[in-house]
């Protein structure tokens, strides 16, 4: 257990230094963790409510800071490029949250278009029942993108990295708000980019 919260640890330090240098990313994660945390607790109640407001707000903010804010040239803090990053990276690099959006984006249209999706479910009865069936399919989506990419961890690293990986991104909103409560008051200060002083030291 020691070895796998060891590696837990490393994938969360590099995945900070690595992914989260701009104030505004940090900030959008704060706001994305606390609306997670909500997620979590709508889970047990209102499985469709908590996904839309997973996806819908929580996640949408959390890849609006990588997509749009995060800096993608070369990073002088740890002196490797964008392109090197995106290679190692062990959860979804920018490509493959690309497909795993567009999916999102694409369940709504299709729903939308063919209520009973050739069959497979019962057409839902009014705006109310179309946003729960949503719901339900980005929550479907969302457990599937972690379990496949877990899957594909076991097959090209090996199974304590996919374990420790499926444990990180189910932890991260309770981790993102303890290191990115501050964010918000950096950015309020003018700071836009974290200088991440303790990592040159590290």
């Amino acid at each position: 257990m020691s070895e796998f919260f060891k590696n837990l640890q490393t994938q969360r330090w590099d995945d900070h230094r690595y992914y989260h240098q701009s104030r505004i990313n940090q900030s959008l994660h704060f706001i994305s963790a606390l609306s997670f945390l909500c997620a979590y607790a709508l889970l047990f109640n209102d499985p469709a409510l908590a996904a839309l407001v997973g996806w819908g707000i929580a996640m949408t903010t959390r890849q609006a800071g990588h997509f749009f804010f995060e800096p993608q040239g070369y990073d002088h803090v740890n002196q490797a490029s964008h392109e090197h990053k995106e290679a190692i990276k062990v959860g979804y690099n920018l490509r493959r949250k690309v497909v795993l959006l567009s999916v999102w984006a694409a369940a709504p249209v299709a729903l939308w278009l063919a209520p009973a999706l050739g069959g497979l479910i019962e057409p839902a009865a009014g705006y109310s029942g179309y946003l729960h069936d949503v719901g339900i399919a980005w929550l479907a989506l969302g457990v599937g993108g972690v379990a496949f990419r877990t899957l594909h961890l076991f097959a090209i690293r090996d199974v304590q990295t996919g374990l420790v990986w499926a444990t990180k991104i189910l932890t991260d909103p309770f981790h993102d708000v303890m290191l990115y409560w501050r964010a918000p008051l950096h950015l309020l200060r003018g700071e836009l980019i974290d200088p991440m002083h303790h990592v040159r030291g590290s």
